[in-house]
């Protein structure tokens, strides 16, 4: 009997690493000008062709100088030219001489260290330069990369540092995994547009823009094949369809209970479901199996369950069928500004803010409510404090914390 039909939790840990095991290898590469890399994930690793500094350079506005012609207790040197940043000089630096040098520059022949302006006093053609160590502020030719090292690895998900430095490196194109084609369906006769008019029990389809947006922020491909009406030949055609032509599958609520949902007949009808049912909280009904041949993940249709298992659960697969390497978030402990006296059979996932205290140690301190049918606390919180099975929490207590920056 598996999972599905035993009425047992899967944990959390158990459902990522199932789901992580049967993510399908990465889509197909293409070359793209670095303008368009931000969010995808590299297919090849990358290596530099130059050597960065490709020159020895001033990392401040001063006087690049030879450390030797300055005695213990400072000196004056004579000025014998000027190097602005874009410009070089062929002229061999002499003993005694300084040379006016602009951030950036390169050094002249000669010179191994660099005095900042502010630190010497200029009379005329001469300057008095206080002591100083060899190699001072001297950007130092390779030292951040050489010529044939790495910069980066396969599977490193770009983002505005790396993409600088890839400039930096003077690579203008980047061998890169094609987006990820994810379906997004809705269930339920319920569910009407924003700006519609409701009727009594009907409701708009948050979930539909809420995942869509999170979608889009992992730089994932949406197609957006709106709502299912909640019937099972209705449900099986728009599942049909849509595998034809994703990568993934993914749909919100329908996979609760009800006798109304009849997404999970449909899904057994054209795959298999392998797991249901998590020991999450919120988002329990989570599901995940197969629509012919493709994956499918069933997010619950509470709108705080369908962001939690979104970020926890859904995240590290859709980035890893991307060819990500790197896809699970790391929490950060503080302590709690709260007490959480409520043991539970599932892991919690609880909307926090992390706000300083009188000693300036930031703390998490929780929202007063904890639906899972509540956006509001999402939108205060900065982040999600992890209570595990079983677990109480004192005030004070250090506690897991993963921020929503970290699920970007």
């Amino acid at each position: 009997m598996n999972v599905c039909d035993s009425g047992d939790l899967l944990p959390v840990e158990e459902a990522i690493e199932q789901l992580l095991a049967k993510a399908p290898p990465p889509p197909s590469t293409e070359v793209i000008a670095l303008a368009q890399a931000l969010g995808r994930v590299t297919a090849e690793e990358v290596f530099s062709p130059l050597d960065l500094p490709g020159w020895d350079n001033s990392a401040m506005d001063g006087y690049a100088l030879r450390a030797f012609d300055v005695p213990e207790q400072g000196g004056y040197l004579e000025v014998s030219g000027r190097i602005a940043a874009g410009h070089s000089s062929n002229v061999p630096l002499q003993a005694g001489q300084a040379v006016r040098i602009f951030t950036g520059a390169p050094l002249p022949h000669g010179a191994d260290s660099v005095v900042p302006q502010e630190r010497c006093r200029s009379y005329g053609q001469r300057i008095w330069c206080p002591p100083l160590r060899l190699g001072e502020h001297v950007r130092k030719r390779g030292e951040e990369l050489q010529r044939g090292q790495p910069v980066l690895s396969v599977g490193k998900r770009l983002r505005a540092q790396e993409i600088g430095l890839l400039a930096a490196a003077g690579i203008p194109r980047v061998k890169v995994y094609r987006p990820l084609r994810v379906c997004l369906l809705s269930s339920g006769d319920e569910l009407r547009e924003p700006g519609e008019s409701l009727a009594p029990g009907q409701v708009y389809n948050s979930n539909r823009y809420l995942v869509a947006a999170l979608l889009r922020g992992w730089g994932v491909e949406v197609h957006d094949y709106g709502v299912m009406a909640d019937a099972l030949a209705a449900s099986r055609d728009a599942l049909l369809l849509a595998s034809s032509e994703c990568d993934v599958l993914l749909t919100t609520g329908g996979v609760s209970v009800g006798e109304e949902d009849h997404l999970k007949q449909a899904i057994q009808a054209l795959g298999k479901v392998e797991f249901w049912r998590l020991a999450i909280q919120p988002g329990k009904p989570l599901a995940f199996g197969q629509v012919a041949g493709k994956p499918w993940i069933g997010l619950p249709g509470n709108p705080t369950a369908a962001l939690v298992t979104a970020l926890i659960v859904v995240r590290p697969f859709l980035l890893r069928a991307q060819g990500t390497e790197r896809v699970l978030p790391v929490p950060v402990s503080v302590p709690a500004a709260f007490e959480w006296g409520k043991p539970n059979k599932r892991r919690q996932y609880l909307r926090a803010r992390l706000s300083p205290g009188s000693d300036g140690q930031l703390r998490a301190t929780l929202h007063p409510q904890q639906s899972s049918a509540m956006l509001v606390p999402a939108c205060w919180a900065d982040g999600l404090v992890i209570v595990e099975r079983e677990q109480q929490v004192l005030k004070g207590a250090a506690v897991p914390f993963l921020s929503f920056a970290g699920f970007e």
